[in-house]
């Protein structure tokens, strides 16, 4: 006997087949066990299994839970008065070298109790799940010595403990340069000292880098790599966001899961990111927070066959976006993705950027019954309304949550 049998919906599977990317199964019925889909098939057909719950939805469709795969959630303070220097007319560049940005957050999140910590990024994770995320990637960052980056790391942990939600832990062990800090000695701690530390506590399963002018060079970055593989730890990198490093060729050569930025990729970066299956992961939001006018080469990125992954970057300083339908809009609006494309890049693409495609972003037998119903009446919605609330339902291990 199944555990609940959800019927009469349509489901967008996001199992893409010939001239059905979304992989659009109407007047269907969901099978589940376990919190695990056991079976997906016509209303009709599963009509008969009997099941401890019948779930009628009354033609509501749904998809499998969004997948928010790139999150600076766990921090310190706002960064507000930088919204109000940035429309006075000051670049990012401009912020960072006045002791703003990352640094000013960096300084506010150690100040903070863990307390403070955990009740802030709750409320941030709290929005996100309400607008339909079942699984969200939380980098560290704001910390910058090895103790801090475990505190963040065991916050961001912590906070999903009680939680109907996957959390996603992320090593960003590359984000900004401590004031004062030697350079080189810096990076040689990351390596030999942080990595290892957070490798031997089971805290992340991924470490991230910022390759920038104003961040880390790809050397450095490099050794960091280094460093992550020899503890066992996937890479992925912030990177081509600002200028052209070649981040992006960099990470492919170390088999990266994700390079997320991107407005400034050439075609070498990207072949090498297809050979590899590197994501790219582009993030609207930062480009309408800091009024970028330079867009991510998404027509490159598509013919050279990179799977394209949409995310929230909620941040405090440029991207303080609490909404994953909004993501999804601006994605379209902004970069002038396809609604299938924006829609399978917060669903199967954003699973195969955490390297968790196995396991989530479809629905499909196997697959953890992670899904959200939509009250609409085409699946394009999702991408059309701007600042969609949410899901009418929000369904985590195959529970309603």
């Amino acid at each position: 006997m199944w555990d609940r049998l959800i019927t009469d919906c349509h489901v967008a599977t996001l199992v893409a087949e010939p001239g059905n990317p979304l992989g659009l199964f109407p007047n269907a019925a969901i099978g589940i066990v376990d919190g695990r889909i056991v079976r997906v098939g016509k209303r009709a057909e599963l009509a008969g299994f009997r099941a401890r719950e019948v779930v009628a939805l009354g033609g509501a469709w749904i998809t499998p839970g969004l997948i928010d795969c790139h999150t600076h959630l766990v921090f310190g303070g706002t960064r507000a008065n930088e919204h109000a220097m940035r429309r006075a007319g000051a670049s990012y560049e401009e912020i960072a070298n006045a002791g703003g940005g990352i640094a000013s957050t960096v300084a506010d999140t150690k100040a903070a109790s863990a307390d403070e910590l955990r009740d802030s990024a709750r409320r941030r994770l709290h929005a996100l799940m309400a607008g339909g995320v079942t699984t969200i990637e939380i980098k560290s960052g704001y910390g910058l010595d090895t103790a801090s980056e475990i505190r963040l790391l065991n916050t961001a942990k912590a906070i999903g403990r009680d939680e109907a939600v996957r959390i996603v832990p992320t090593l960003l062990a590359l984000h900004a340069l401590p004031p004062g800090e030697d350079r080189d000695a810096y990076v040689k701690m990351v390596a030999e000292e942080m990595i290892p530390a957070v490798a031997r506590a089971g805290i992340a399963t991924s470490v991230d880098a910022f390759c920038e002018t104003i961040a880390f060079t790809p050397a450095e970055v490099e050794r960091i790599f280094v460093a992550a593989r020899a503890n066992g730890l996937s890479v992925r990198l912030h990177a081509e966001q600002l200028s052209n490093q070649h981040g992006a060729a960099l990470a492919a050569s170390y088999k990266a899961l994700s390079v997320d930025h991107l407005e400034h990729l050439d075609a070498l970066g990207a072949r090498a990111m297809a050979s590899a299956g590197t994501v790219a992961v582009l993030l609207p939001g930062a480009y309408y927070a800091l009024q970028e006018t330079r867009k991510p080469p998404v027509q490159l990125l598509r013919d050279q066959g990179v799977p394209i992954a949409i995310a929230t970057d909620c941040n405090p300083g440029t991207s303080p976006l609490l909404s994953p339908t909004l993501a999804i809009n601006m994605a379209c609006t902004l970069f002038g993705l396809t609604p299938e494309e924006a829609i399978a890049g917060m669903t199967i693409n954003a699973a195969r950027a955490l390297g968790l495609a196995h396991d989530i972003g479809t629905i499909e037998a196997g697959k953890a019954a992670d899904l959200c119903v939509w009250r609409i009446d085409q699946i394009n919605e999702l991408a059309y309304w701007i600042g969609l609330p949410g899901p009418e339902r929000r369904i985590y291990a195959g529970v309603d949550r």
